[in-house]
């Protein structure tokens, strides 16, 4: 009889170990609106990354700050920010894609493997980021920015370079 109820017990637990990790695995946004960005459908803007007013994150991505650093200094601003978040691949690329170049930037680069690195510059700026698909159905978004603020001081408003 002990048995019984040992093995009944048992098939419970795995039962509910089984539900948890497959509700885990939904993207949770259910009740969300989402916005239809180009061809894929990503949930509405967050914010930008740090302060930089000209890149642009969806809601999804949560900036994660044990893998983050930045450094200020009198000439120069920069650093890595590490986001995760429930998007795929392919649409996180091509929502960044179409952000960037929304914010002027210019794309000068991609390269794709199992991971999707972009390059984008502006006159005094630079940015690489990596998209890579994460365990656990998570896509991780590391931004690399550079902004020379000297190079800035000698361009104008429009990005051109301004003779002294």
């Amino acid at each position: 009889m002990k048995k019984i109820h040992f093995l009944s017990i048992f098939l419970f637990l795995i039962l509910m170990a089984a539900l948890l990790i497959v509700g885990g695995c939904t993207n949770g946004s259910l009740g969300k609106t989402e916005v239809v960005h180009g061809d894929s459908a990503l949930p509405p803007v967050s914010g930008f990354a740090d302060d930089i007013q000209d890149i642009v994150l969806p809601t999804d991505m949560e900036w994660k700050r044990d893998k983050s650093m930045t450094i200020k200094t009198e000439s120069f601003r920069g650093g890595i920010w590490y986001y995760t978040g429930r998007v795929e691949v392919v649409s996180l690329k091509d929502f960044m894609t179409s952000a960037m170049q929304d914010n002027k930037w210019k794309l000068v680069g991609e390269a794709t493997s199992k991971d999707v690195m972009l390059a984008f510059v502006k006159p005094n700026k630079t940015c690489m980021m990596v998209i890579a698909d994460e365990t656990f159905g998570k896509t991780s978004l590391t931004l690399y920015v550079t902004i020379d603020k000297t190079a800035a001081a000698a361009l104008n408003p429009f990005g051109e370079a301004v003779s002294q």
